[in-house]
């Protein structure tokens, strides 16, 4: 597996790629890799000719200066998982690089996310959809076409992706958003980096969320209303 330390390396890359006429598949993460990330990797390598993914810590969605500090960092491990997840390519890269030049967020230009940006996160973390969209309009610049898997556990992530892909069509860019099905422990807790800083019994409480909505599916389907 290949590993660039640029953007610029990257997009080089994949351009050769499209060049001799592959497809390219991408999975976007900011490492701290677990078996959701990795499910995304095999079936973007499954789907196309080549896959390619990305490590990068996004300060611009962190409206939270101590849960940035606070994310995991397992670059190492993270790169030979991706490797045995047979991917082709992975690249990072600084602010800078992504953002010609400029190290300080502040004069950093946010995307809006869109409609789909309204409320539930768009409410409860302000700014964060909006780090989110404009990180990945640069990722996608990077690669440029391709296919993009996204999970479905950030639902509202992926509305608001797939509204940047609309976007960026308009500017010569076709990239396909791919949302796969959410990956679980045995508990039914959604598999996601931020849950490996819970306690044993913080999971088994969060595990319960999942459990009652199921429950009210069940009984819902058949017409219970109350």
């Amino acid at each position: 597996m290949l590993i660039l330390n640029s953007p610029r390396e990257a997009q080089v890359w994949c351009d050769q790629q499209r060049g001799k006429g592959l497809n390219v598949g991408f999975v976007p993460t900011m490492g701290a890799l677990h078996e959701g990330h990795l499910s995304l990797v095999r079936r973007a390598s499954r789907e196309n000719d080549v896959c390619c993914a990305s490590i990068f810590v996004n300060p611009l969605q962190f409206n939270n200066p101590s849960d940035l500090a606070s994310y995991p960092d397992s670059f190492d491990q993270d790169v030979s998982d991706f490797d045995n997840a047979q991917c082709d390519m992975v690249f990072n890269g600084t602010l800078a690089q992504f953002f010609n030049g400029c190290t300080d967020m502040a004069d950093i230009k946010l995307l809006d996310p869109g409609p789909a940006g309204a409320g539930l996160e768009g409410a409860f973390r302000p700014g964060h959809l909006e780090g989110v969209v404009t990180i990945v309009d640069r990722l996608f610049r990077t690669t440029g076409s391709c296919n993009a898997y996204f999970g479905e556990k950030d639902f509202q992530q992926t509305l608001v992706v797939k509204h940047l892909a609309r976007t960026l069509e308009k500017v010569g860019y076709d990239i396909d958003v791919i949302v796969c099905p959410t990956i679980r422990d045995q508990a039914g807790l959604a598999l996601s980096s931020r849950n490996q800083r819970l306690s044993a019994r913080q999971k088994t409480r969060a595990s319960t969320l999942h459990t009652a909505l199921l429950a009210a599916r069940e009984n819902w389907q058949p017409g219970e209303t109350s």
